[in-house]
């Protein structure tokens, strides 16, 4: 079985059309996904999702790139994450891709997260877009090592993925694994120890080949493994065996019954 362990199922262009996403899910083996949050206005409906569906999770935390909104502290995410259906921090993290200028703004919400993620003992979901040395800094600042975690949608280099790995955090693999020109991430996840490995779709967005450019969804994340396992020639049921019980041991929740 398969794992989507990122994805934004309460996205308009998913959650119109959710039943068949779940019926999906099914028919390819994934058993489950983990919704995340983006920002607090949206939470609610993220968590609605989690509470309806058994095979379903969620987190909370607030994106950088989400400018001008109502920001978080650390208690009131920590507050909010010790709902049972709620299993991680974030995403949170650095993007100096999309926005310029004085983003101090970003760092200090990246710090709210960490602390929160420490007071309520659940992992950190970090997004990482050219700012990989003010992200692995600001980690180590703030102790995200005693927590742990997943850099998903990996696309830097071995060496990140190292200094990562080693202050206890998994580094995750979207579709963008599976796109021809993504040779050096090729190299990098037939490196990732296997027992350090996640899958994820980060849908709507990067859908996998053979769909590239469509809409994603959860019941892809299996053609991210299928490229994992190739190029480290294994068996598919190999990957699907490890990253699905990372999941369970990162996110510290029992394996529940497929819906």
């Amino acid at each position: 079985m398969f794992i989507d362990s990122h994805c934004h199922l309460d996205f308009p262009d998913l959650a119109s059309n959710l039943d068949e996403l779940l019926d999906k899910m099914q028919q390819n083996k994934v058993t489950h996904a983990l919704c995340v949050s983006v920002n607090l206005q949206d939470f609610p409906r993220v968590l609605a999702l989690a509470e309806k569906h058994d095979n379903l999770f969620a987190s909370v935390g607030v994106h950088p790139d989400y400018e001008n909104q109502q920001e978080p502290d650390a208690a009131q995410l920590a507050d909010l994450a010790q709902h049972p259906k709620i299993i991680a921090i974030g995403e949170t993290g650095l993007d100096y891709f999309r926005l310029q200028g004085d983003l101090e703004w970003q760092r200090e919400r990246f710090r709210q997260h960490i602390r929160a993620a420490r007071m309520s003992n659940k992992p950190l979901i970090i997004h990482t877009r050219s700012a990989a040395e003010d992200t692995l800094r600001i980690m180590r600042e703030e102790g995200a090592d005693q927590i742990g975690g997943v850099m998903h949608c990996f696309t830097e280099s071995w060496e990140v993925a190292q200094k990562a790995i080693e202050m206890n955090f998994y580094i995750s693999f979207s579709g963008i694994v599976t796109f021809k020109n993504a040779v050096a991430l090729k190299e990098v996840a037939k490196n990732v120890p296997l027992d350090r490995m996640l899958i994820e779709t980060d849908s709507p967005y990067l859908a996998p080949v053979p769909f590239r450019g469509k809409l994603n969804q959860p019941a892809f994340v299996r053609h991210v493994a299928e490229e994992i396992a190739r190029l480290r020639a294994v068996d598919l049921e190999d990957i699907a065996i490890v990253t699905t019980n990372n999941f369970f041991n990162l996110f510290k929740v029992a394996s529940t019954p497929s819906t």
